[in-house]
Protein backbone atom coordinates (compact mmCIF):
# COMPACT_ATOMS: atom_id res chain seq x y z
CA UNK A 1 0.00 0.00 0.00
CA UNK A 2 2.96 2.31 0.62
CA UNK A 3 4.24 1.43 -2.23
CA UNK A 4 1.10 2.76 -4.15
CA UNK A 5 1.33 5.52 -2.59
CA UNK A 6 4.89 6.25 -3.35
CA UNK A 7 3.64 5.53 -6.78
CA UNK A 8 0.85 7.96 -7.52
CA UNK A 9 2.91 10.60 -5.56
CA UNK A 10 5.72 10.57 -8.23
CA UNK A 11 3.23 10.53 -10.72
CA UNK A 12 1.73 13.86 -9.21
CA UNK A 13 4.89 15.55 -8.89
CA UNK A 14 6.16 14.70 -12.25
CA UNK A 15 2.91 15.82 -13.64
CA UNK A 16 3.21 19.15 -11.74
CA UNK A 17 6.77 19.50 -13.72
CA UNK A 18 5.24 19.74 -17.38
CA UNK A 19 2.35 21.82 -17.09
CA UNK A 20 1.56 25.45 -15.11
CA UNK A 21 0.32 23.89 -11.90
CA UNK A 22 -1.27 27.68 -11.29
CA UNK A 23 -1.75 30.43 -13.95
CA UNK A 24 -2.77 34.07 -12.84
CA UNK A 25 -4.59 36.79 -15.10
CA UNK A 26 -2.18 39.47 -15.91
CA UNK A 27 -3.52 43.24 -15.12
CA UNK A 28 -7.09 43.96 -16.05
CA UNK A 29 -5.76 46.71 -18.96
CA UNK A 30 -3.46 43.79 -20.22
CA UNK A 31 -6.23 41.10 -19.51
CA UNK A 32 -8.73 43.03 -21.89
CA UNK A 33 -5.95 43.69 -24.56
CA UNK A 34 -4.92 40.01 -24.76
CA UNK A 35 -8.57 38.75 -24.80
CA UNK A 36 -9.12 41.18 -27.67
CA UNK A 37 -6.31 40.21 -29.60
CA UNK A 38 -7.29 36.10 -29.30
CA UNK A 39 -10.85 36.98 -30.00
CA UNK A 40 -9.92 38.90 -33.26
CA UNK A 41 -7.90 35.77 -34.22
CA UNK A 42 -10.38 32.63 -33.46
CA UNK A 43 -13.37 34.73 -34.71
CA UNK A 44 -12.89 34.07 -38.87
CA UNK A 45 -11.79 30.27 -37.86
CA UNK A 46 -14.57 28.97 -35.66
CA UNK A 47 -17.27 27.33 -37.78
CA UNK A 48 -20.37 25.51 -36.27
CA UNK A 49 -19.62 22.36 -33.43
CA UNK A 50 -16.06 23.55 -33.67
CA UNK A 51 -14.45 22.26 -29.81
CA UNK A 52 -12.52 25.16 -28.01
CA UNK A 53 -10.57 23.66 -25.72
CA UNK A 54 -8.84 26.01 -23.60
CA UNK A 55 -6.46 26.22 -20.15
CA UNK A 56 -8.77 28.35 -17.70
CA UNK A 57 -8.02 29.94 -14.61
CA UNK A 58 -10.51 28.42 -12.20
CA UNK A 59 -9.57 25.84 -9.12
CA UNK A 60 -11.24 23.19 -10.33
CA UNK A 61 -9.24 24.12 -13.99
CA UNK A 62 -6.14 24.01 -11.47
CA UNK A 63 -7.21 20.63 -10.13
CA UNK A 64 -7.79 18.57 -13.44
CA UNK A 65 -4.31 20.22 -14.93
CA UNK A 66 -2.57 18.79 -12.06
CA UNK A 67 -4.32 15.38 -12.21
CA UNK A 68 -3.78 14.56 -15.63
CA UNK A 69 -0.45 16.03 -16.07
CA UNK A 70 -1.67 18.15 -19.17
CA UNK A 71 -2.01 21.86 -19.84
CA UNK A 72 -5.72 21.84 -21.04
CA UNK A 73 -9.05 21.59 -18.56
CA UNK A 74 -12.05 22.49 -20.22
CA UNK A 75 -13.88 22.28 -23.55
CA UNK A 76 -16.62 23.72 -24.82
CA UNK A 77 -18.97 23.62 -28.44
CA UNK A 78 -19.07 26.45 -30.70
CA UNK A 79 -22.41 27.76 -31.68
CA UNK A 80 -22.08 29.85 -34.25
CA UNK A 81 -25.90 30.79 -35.10
CA UNK A 82 -25.65 32.69 -31.41
CA UNK A 83 -21.85 33.21 -30.57
CA UNK A 84 -22.23 31.22 -27.90
CA UNK A 85 -20.05 28.09 -26.17
CA UNK A 86 -22.19 25.38 -24.60
CA UNK A 87 -20.24 24.07 -22.22
CA UNK A 88 -20.58 21.47 -19.27
CA UNK A 89 -19.07 23.25 -15.09
CA UNK A 90 -20.28 22.54 -11.86
CA UNK A 91 -23.44 24.72 -12.43
CA UNK A 92 -24.70 22.63 -15.09
CA UNK A 93 -24.67 22.52 -19.04
CA UNK A 94 -25.00 26.22 -19.86
CA UNK A 95 -23.96 28.74 -22.87
CA UNK A 96 -21.68 31.50 -22.41
CA UNK A 97 -20.83 34.62 -25.14
CA UNK A 98 -17.78 33.78 -26.96
CA UNK A 99 -15.74 36.74 -25.66
CA UNK A 100 -16.52 35.64 -22.10
CA UNK A 101 -15.54 32.19 -22.58
CA UNK A 102 -12.08 33.66 -24.37
CA UNK A 103 -11.69 36.08 -21.40
CA UNK A 104 -12.04 33.38 -18.25
CA UNK A 105 -9.49 31.31 -20.64
CA UNK A 106 -5.31 31.46 -20.39
CA UNK A 107 -4.87 29.26 -23.31
CA UNK A 108 -7.74 28.86 -26.35
CA UNK A 109 -6.92 26.13 -28.86
CA UNK A 110 -9.88 25.38 -31.72
CA UNK A 111 -9.95 21.74 -32.47
CA UNK A 112 -12.59 20.44 -35.78
CA UNK A 113 -14.19 17.10 -34.77
CA UNK A 114 -13.40 14.68 -37.46
CA UNK A 115 -16.92 13.03 -37.24
CA UNK A 116 -18.03 17.64 -38.50
CA UNK A 117 -19.39 17.89 -41.80
CA UNK A 118 -21.83 21.39 -41.71
CA UNK A 119 -24.63 19.16 -41.90
CA UNK A 120 -23.67 16.75 -39.03
CA UNK A 121 -22.84 19.81 -36.84
CA UNK A 122 -25.69 21.85 -37.04
CA UNK A 123 -27.19 18.36 -35.68
CA UNK A 124 -24.52 18.24 -33.29
CA UNK A 125 -25.08 21.86 -32.03
CA UNK A 126 -28.43 21.36 -31.91
CA UNK A 127 -28.43 18.26 -29.75
CA UNK A 128 -26.15 19.79 -27.04
CA UNK A 129 -28.36 23.26 -27.39
CA UNK A 130 -31.03 20.47 -26.00
CA UNK A 131 -29.20 19.53 -23.08
CA UNK A 132 -28.20 23.27 -21.49
CA UNK A 133 -30.06 23.00 -18.30
CA UNK A 134 -29.16 19.21 -17.41
CA UNK A 135 -27.04 18.55 -14.35
CA UNK A 136 -23.56 17.88 -14.79
CA UNK A 137 -22.07 14.62 -14.58
CA UNK A 138 -19.65 14.04 -11.66
CA UNK A 139 -19.47 10.83 -11.49
CA UNK A 140 -18.89 10.63 -15.20
CA UNK A 141 -15.33 12.66 -14.53
CA UNK A 142 -14.40 8.68 -12.59
CA UNK A 143 -15.81 6.75 -15.54
CA UNK A 144 -19.35 6.19 -14.13
CA UNK A 145 -21.42 7.95 -16.84
CA UNK A 146 -24.89 8.83 -17.13
CA UNK A 147 -27.22 8.99 -20.10
CA UNK A 148 -28.79 12.70 -19.35
CA UNK A 149 -25.21 14.23 -17.28
CA UNK A 150 -22.03 15.34 -19.22
CA UNK A 151 -18.81 16.57 -18.18
CA UNK A 152 -17.35 19.33 -20.47
CA UNK A 153 -15.50 16.77 -23.06
CA UNK A 154 -17.77 13.86 -22.58
CA UNK A 155 -20.58 16.32 -23.69
CA UNK A 156 -18.56 17.76 -27.23
CA UNK A 157 -17.58 13.92 -27.89
CA UNK A 158 -21.15 12.71 -27.09
CA UNK A 159 -22.63 14.90 -30.02
CA UNK A 160 -21.29 13.44 -32.46
CA UNK A 161 -21.92 9.28 -31.43
CA UNK A 162 -24.12 9.04 -34.51
CA UNK A 163 -21.59 9.66 -36.84
CA UNK A 164 -18.22 7.49 -35.01
CA UNK A 165 -17.57 4.25 -36.65
CA UNK A 166 -17.98 1.55 -34.27
CA UNK A 167 -14.57 0.42 -34.23
CA UNK A 168 -13.09 4.02 -32.34
CA UNK A 169 -12.29 3.68 -28.97
CA UNK A 170 -13.64 5.71 -26.66
CA UNK A 171 -12.31 5.64 -23.16
CA UNK A 172 -14.68 5.75 -20.18
CA UNK A 173 -13.28 9.28 -19.16
CA UNK A 174 -12.58 11.68 -21.79
CA UNK A 175 -9.56 14.09 -20.69
CA UNK A 176 -9.86 17.68 -22.35
CA UNK A 177 -5.98 17.46 -23.29
CA UNK A 178 -7.30 14.26 -25.65
CA UNK A 179 -9.45 16.27 -27.73
CA UNK A 180 -6.77 16.12 -30.53
CA UNK A 181 -6.95 12.15 -31.14
CA UNK A 182 -10.22 12.92 -32.31
CA UNK A 183 -9.87 16.48 -34.23
CA UNK A 184 -7.73 18.21 -36.51
CA UNK A 185 -5.95 21.34 -34.67
CA UNK A 186 -7.26 24.49 -36.16
CA UNK A 187 -5.59 27.45 -34.02
CA UNK A 188 -3.58 27.52 -30.23
CA UNK A 189 -3.33 30.79 -29.22
CA UNK A 190 -0.37 29.57 -26.54
CA UNK A 191 -0.96 30.52 -23.11
CA UNK A 192 -1.55 34.01 -22.83
CA UNK A 193 2.00 35.64 -21.37
CA UNK A 194 3.64 33.60 -24.43
CA UNK A 195 0.95 35.21 -26.98
CA UNK A 196 -0.33 38.31 -25.79
CA UNK A 197 1.78 39.75 -23.27
CA UNK A 198 2.34 43.23 -24.42
CA UNK A 199 5.39 43.36 -22.08
CA UNK A 200 7.11 40.80 -23.58
CA UNK A 201 10.27 41.12 -25.31
CA UNK A 202 10.88 38.71 -28.29
CA UNK A 203 13.72 38.49 -29.99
Amino acid sequence: MRKKLLIILSILILAACVVEPIVKRASPDIHQQQTDKIHTAVKPLLQQGDWIVTRGYHATDTLVVNATGMPISHVGVYDSENNTVIEAEGKGIHTTSLIDFIDKSHRILIIRPRWSTPERSEIAVAKARALVGQDYDFLGTIGINSSNRFYCSELAVDIYKDWRDPSEKIPAVIKPGELYLWGSMIYDSKPRNECCDPHRITR
